[in-house]
């Protein structure tokens, strides 16, 4: 079987990424730029199921597709916000199977600009296959047998203080804190960047401060489920943190000049100071609201909460399962496109059985 190539190997996700394809007896090829971190990664695995390969992937990608020959890249690296589409691009000239796990709005969005290059090669280009929309479209493609019409969809994501936070996650979230967001259904004046905050109830965990994050679903699911209003935040488990943040958002957006982006690391490194306040448990939940096949007024909470430090795990599912699928060539349809109602729920929960990871449903 040729192997799973993982761009940003030894990251926050492509490490877990690469134990889990290991596990499952698929080879994979850990690439990245330092050779210490991937060797270090690659000692944890099968060393018979692992190779390391250090390049630059928005350099060199070319030149070791060709020496390489993956079955299937797996893009880590973010962040998307500020992404092109080269790696995509070099992977379908190589007639190579491409996924990723961009959150960034417009990138996953526009993935399908893609389709026609990507069939041309016979090859899946699968973008966002990741919390949002792997997820959140999988949790909707369970219950809206349920309903008639969605009113509306409103969701979230609270990480917990001492899981492990990725540094193009953050520089993500930073690029667009405080900054007006592209208008989306259901919210008629203009929204901000971690702000519209709000406290959010979780099974386990208590309230949760909330705030406006940027997402491809804000796009994409009202369009594909008919969802009339859609509103999706995030937040930070010490309300000091997250309060910290909305601060900063409001300097941002009464124009005080901070590139908050270049920030992210000494950021990120003084939230660590806080670890001894926080827990390592988070949670995402999903609230639906609309009319059942009666007419009548009809709802559905969804809670995932993960606890020990697991949560990082619930955003490499998608990708797992479908680089897996790809690379043993179980049927994925050809084409670019977003990951949206791709992944079953039960498949994606079951990938998650061996963690501290719990589902809850509500009416």
């Amino acid at each position: 079987m040729r192997p799973i190539l993982i761009l940003g190997g030894y990251g926050n996700f492509g490490k877990r990424i690469a134990r889990a394809l290991t596990s499952d007896g698929i080879p994979v090829i850990i690439a990245g730029r330092s050779p210490k971190k991937a060797e270090d990664l690659s000692r944890e695995l099968p060393a018979s199921l692992t190779k390391i390969a250090i390049f630059d992937a928005f350099l060199d990608l070319d030149v070791h597709l060709e020496k390489l020959k993956p079955s299937v890249v797996i893009n880590t690296c973010g962040p998307f916000q500020s992404s092109d589409y080269s790696i995509a691009q070099t992977c379908i000239r190589h007639a190579t199977h491409y996924v990723d796990l961009a959150d960034g709005r417009d990138f996953v969005v526009s993935i399908a600009t893609l389709d026609e290059q990507a069939k041309a090669k016979g090859v899946s280009v699968i973008s966002g296959a990741s919390t949002v929309p792997g997820l959140s479209s999988a949790v909707l493609e369970h219950y809206k047998h349920e309903f008639h019409e969605i009113d509306e969809m409103k969701y979230g994501i609270s990480p917990g203080q001492k899981a492990e936070r990725g540094l193009a996650t953050t520089q993500g979230i930073l690029s667009y804190v405080g900054k007006p967001l592209k208008p989306f259904l259901g919210h008629g004046r203009a929204a901000y960047g971690w702000q519209g905050i709000y406290r959010q109830n979780y099974p386990q965990l208590g309230n949760r401060w909330m705030a406006n994050c940027d997402i491809p679903d804000l796009d994409l699911l009202p369009e594909h489920y008919g969802i009339k209003a859609i509103r999706f935040s995030a937040g930070l488990e010490l309300g000091a943190l997250h309060l910290g943040l909305w601060g900063l958002s409001w300097l941002v957006r009464v124009g005080v000049p901070l590139n908050l982006p270049r920030l992210a690391k000494p950021l990120l490194l003084a939230s660590n100071w806080f670890d001894v306040l926080g827990s390592a448990d988070g949670g995402m939940h999903i609230i639906l609201t609309g009319k059942d096949h009666d007419g009548k007024p009809h709802s559905r909470k969804w809670f995932i909460v993960a606890k020990d430090g697991d949560g990082p795990e619930i955003p490499t599912i998608p990708a797992i399962i479908l680089a897996k699928d790809l690379a043993t060539g179980a049927p994925v349809q050809i084409g670019a496109q977003p990951c949206m109602g791709i992944i079953d729920l039960g498949r994606y929960l079951d990938k998650l059985e061996k963690f501290s990871i719990e589902s809850y449903e509500g009416s």
